[in-house]
């Protein structure tokens, strides 16, 4: 990339020394005529003159005048808060929101009900050895959320200038420089669970409380106010917090939390999700299909993103794709199977995955109750955790037996509703005319995944409040997020939120 500022030069017919503050923005390959490979470079500069466009420059380059500003962090508000801001649940959007209260001198209060990042890990290699779950410490509860196991793609879809604000975050935590300008950037779990930990010490440097082992039991509401929350600590009674501003941020698998909202009398909708499987291939193969056999082992493991709208109906597309990475079981509750995908860093075990998922509608709870999301959920990873064997062995078969609804791909379709393993089963021919090799007869497809997105969406208006004042939804778990970063930019909007609303006095110090 050392020759970027030289290249771009010549293109402005400019002298290279006339280029300054040089930033390379996003950098993306382009595999769309193989075997001809080329990089895609998005960069940001000044000149030391004012520029003059030439009329004529290759097609292939485009230049736009802009200047990016950073958003700015509101004016503390003229409500006095009168206690300390809490923040529920560790993962992208709680962290984040923590962290811009600290940063705006809030000290907030942090309560997260797994464990700390290190008896986290310790609980996951006990479950992944000897197939002991630990409902609290687990693939999806503990310090960073359910992201940190997992591939840790910070790419998003979404329009937010908070953004690169996130990235710096990340990349300062220790997530890398190429963070920044990746089109597809990604931390792997190996290293985002220290930038995680970075970023928490960084909150408590700011004044921040964490609480881990602590669980919210729930809500003390007054006159449709919050007026304090009950906690429980591990092996102790429950205690009382006085609380008037707190951000819940619990992921979209604190079922159990759900139900104690929706008792208090939060506003809740039910939400649509997704169902379906894990697909696995030699990643050779998915580069082949991807860059061409002369360009294959040459470049970074190639991921994919593929769609298919069923005869039935239905949409079936890939989701949270994991080069390089494998298939684990992340189950919160003994007796209920799901699976997700999970990489490190340099995404080397020579298995591509991901998930292959099928849109669940509303109308397909069979229940207005706003929590039969939930229930349907728990059904089919009921059904994946006995057709697996009961001791938390993920169904699977080969992709040539789930094609043909051979016996030995029956596990694997019990664990599905009817309709999904229909879709699923006509999308992947289709796959594989545009990914060679996608059918291929020995690829490996494993039930059940469940936790994509959030079956229900807490309720919140235009300044991210919910019915409940005092209490500001946020996140996978309320249903406004859709992975890390956009995760994360809602957890920090819920803060601005807060802070543009009240001032600490003194005395809350």
């Amino acid at each position: 990339m050392s020759d970027l500022p030289a290249i771009v030069a010549d293109k402005l017919r400019i002298p290279a020394a006339d280029i300054k503050e040089f930033e390379v923005r996003r950098k993306s390959v382009d595999s769309r005529k193989k075997p001809y490979i080329q990089f895609v470079y998005t960069v940001d500069f000044d000149t030391v003159k004012k520029l003059r466009i030439p009329k004529k420059l290759s097609q292939d380059t485009s230049i736009v005048d802009i200047e990016a500003e950073r958003p700015v962090p509101p004016v503390p508000g003229c409500s006095p808060l009168g206690s300390r801001p809490v923040v529920v649940g560790m993962g992208p959007a709680g962290l984040f929101a923590a962290l811009e209260l600290a940063k705006a001198g809030y000290r907030p209060l942090v309560l997260e009900r797994g464990p700390a990042m290190a008896g986290r890990i310790d609980a996951v290699e006990r479950f992944r050895k000897d197939r002991i779950l630990d409902p609290e410490a687990n693939m999806l509860f503990g310090e960073g959320g359910a992201g940190t196991f997992s591939d840790g793609k910070i790419g998003t879809g979404i329009k937010d200038s908070l953004i690169r604000e996130v990235l710096r975050e990340f990349r300062d935590a220790g997530a890398g420089d190429d963070i920044m300008y990746l089109a597809k950037p990604h931390i792997g779990t190996d290293v985002l669970r220290e930038v995680i930990v970075n970023i928490r010490k960084k909150i408590e440097n700011l004044g921040g409380e964490i609480l881990f082992d602590t669980k919210l039991e729930t809500l003390v509401i007054e006159d449709g106010r919050l007026k304090a929350i009950e906690i429980r600590r591990k092996a102790s009674a429950a205690e009382r917090i006085e609380a008037c501003a707190l951000i819940l941020a619990i992921g979209h698998s604190a079922r159990d939390t759900f139900s104690m909202i929706n008792a208090c009398g939060l506003s809740m909708q039910q939400k649509p999700f997704s169902i379906g499987v894990r697909m696995e291939h030699p990643q050779a193969l998915i580069d082949e299909a991807q860059y061409g056999k002369e360009n294959a082992g040459k470049l970074p493991p190639a991921d994919y993103r593929i769609n298919y709208k069923a005869s039935n109906g239905r949409g079936v597309y890939s989701f949270c794709m994991c080069p390089g990475g494998e298939v684990v079981v992340c189950s919160t509750k003994d007796g209920e199977l799901c699976v997700n995908g999970m990489s490190n860093r340099k995404r080397d075990s020579g298995t591509a995955n991901s998930g292959i998922l099928c849109d669940v509608r509303t109308e397909d709870f069979g229940s207005d109750d706003v929590l039969a999301g939930v229930s349907f959920q728990e059904k089919y990873e009921r059904l994946a955790f006995i057709n697996g064997g009961g001791d938390f062995t993920a169904p699977s078969c080969s992709m040539d037996a789930f094609l043909s609804e051979a016996p030995q791909a029956a596990k694997v379709t019990a664990s599905l509703p009817d309709f999904a393993a229909e879709a699923i089963r006509e999308a992947v021919p289709d796959f594989a005319r545009r990914i060679h090799g996608y059918d291929d007869p020995s690829a490996v497809v494993t039930a059940v995944e469940t936790r994509s997105s959030s079956p229900v969406r807490i309720v919140r208006d235009e300044h991210g409040e919910s019915n409940i004042k005092g209490v500001y939804p946020a996140g996978e778990g309320a249903g406004y997020a859709g992975g890390i970063t956009s995760a994360a930019c809602d957890g920090i909007r819920a803060a601005w939120h807060i802070i543009e609303r009240y001032h600490l006095q003194q005395q809350d110090l």
